[in-house]
């Protein structure tokens, strides 16, 4: 399942839930400590997500947006298992 994300590096904490509504969509919010550099933020964030939807960090590869906030990642598992999860997180 494909997932739009807006990640906010340099929070006080990892945090994983709440929408961002942007120009491709809404996007699952994704606050994580690290900063935005060297790629320490995206990866971050990719670990925040699969711990968020339960799955292994091998199981959320990104799609687009290596060097962007706003980042599209591909969660693998079962779509009626994740859906509900997503819209969970969303909210």
């Amino acid at each position: 399942m494909r997932v739009l994300l807006r990640v906010k590096p340099g929070a006080s904490r990892t945090v994983v839930g709440g929408r961002y509504d942007g120009p491709a969509g809404p996007a699952l919010v994704v606050a994580v400590a690290a900063r935005a550099v060297d790629g320490q933020a995206t990866k971050a964030a990719l670990e925040a997500v699969a711990a968020a939807f339960g799955a292994r960090r091998s199981a959320v590869t990104l799609v687009r947006g290596a060097t962007s906030r706003d980042k599209l990642v591909d969660v693998e598992g079962d779509v009626s298992e994740l859906r509900p999860r997503l819209e969970k997180l969303l909210d």
